[in-house]
């Protein structure tokens, strides 16, 4: 039994990570609440455009908490290592641990799980975050970690990302954040629109809207890119090194690009090639059809009926003559 039962009594204990992105959780409830509710409605609408009307709820919704989600995800990179490293500063003690580096729009997060997690009398699970948004100071919370006596694996990697780190990585990962943080708010405004158009129904431009929010997700992770494929300071540990790829985030905005891109063409060529088709698939009656096809016409005064032309064309001499008398 040494003193302080072998801890370190200078550092404080591990504080205890929530099992889940709280943010996350909360738009998920929010979306699966809106199609809990259109499910409850399903009943109530009549014929073959129950399905179609569900497909698209579906389709809308997911877009949509996607598009919103990955603003506040952690993962747009990731990577992990296992590597022998030394515990804590002043001290001597190595520990096995799985490093993992994750990078996100808002900042990176440094994790540190011990294999096994207990070691050295301690629960060596950590899962640090360092942001960079525009209302956060990266400098200063690495500062506060030095404060707290992190481990120095992850006071290792967050230094990397420093201001004054020789890397310049924290200049480039947070203007393609920013940037890229920008063009998906503009996205998710254009899925509302497209989402008004298409209940309106404005068909045409609902499809000119999915295809607008494609571009401006596929953009994103043009900017983000430009990030990633800068020059990089290598993190060691001893013979290990950890790499980082694109993470689930990158690919989950990907594949809704893409799938935005998808539904806005196959909606205008339907509505060039297949009109009928459409209407099918958004369940308009025909007379709601040539409501919405009058959009695109000019409305011109109706032609005078043929019997009004006639009497409008007598010559006038012919006109009857009509007296007056005087009573």
């Amino acid at each position: 039994m040494t003193l302080w039962n072998g801890s370190f009594p200078f550092y404080p204990g591990t504080n205890a990570c929530f099992p889940f992105n709280t943010t996350s959780a909360v738009i998920a409830s929010v979306f699966l609440s809106a199609l809990a509710t259109s499910i409850i409605i399903l009943p109530g609408i009549r014929g073959k455009g129950r399905l179609f009307w569900l497909l698209r709820v579906m389709m809308g919704l997911f877009i949509g908490a996607v598009v919103l989600t990955i603003q506040f995800t952690r993962d747009w990179e990731s990577g992990w290592v296992t590597a022998n490293t030394s515990y804590k500063s002043f001290s001597s003690a190595m520990v096995k641990a799985d490093i993992g580096l994750h990078i996100g729009l808002a900042g990176v997060n440094v994790t540190l799980v011990g294999n096994p997690v207990n070691q050295v009398n301690e629960t060596i699970n950590y899962n640090e975050h360092f942001a960079w948004s525009f209302d956060a100071d990266y400098d200063h919370s690495y500062s506060e970690g030095l404060e707290k006596g992190l481990p120095s694996p992850i006071l290792y990697v967050a230094e990397k990302f420093t201001t004054e780190s020789p890397c310049n990585m924290h200049r480039q990962y947070r203007i393609s954040g920013h940037y890229a943080s920008i063009t998906l708010w503009m996205a998710l405004c254009t899925w509302l629109i497209s989402i008004l158009l298409f209940s309106m129904p404005i068909l045409l431009y609902g499809g000119y809207m999915l295809l607008l929010t494609a571009a401006l997700m596929l953009f994103s992770l043009l900017f983000f890119v430009t990030a990633r494929n800068t020059l990089k300071c290598p993190i060691q540990f001893g013979p290990a090194s950890l790499k980082t790829e694109y993470g689930g985030s990158f690919w989950l905005t990907l594949a809704t690009g893409l799938l935005c891109l998808l539904l806005g063409m196959g909606v205008i060529v339907l509505n060039s090639v297949r009109p009928q088709k459409l209407k099918l698939v958004f369940n308009l009656d025909e007379g709601k059809g040539e409501k919405v096809e009058g959009w695109d016409k000019p409305h011109l005064p109706d032609e005078s009926s043929s019997s009004e032309q006639d009497v409008l064309m007598v010559p006038l001499n012919e006109l009857c003559e009509v007296t007056t008398t005087q009573l």
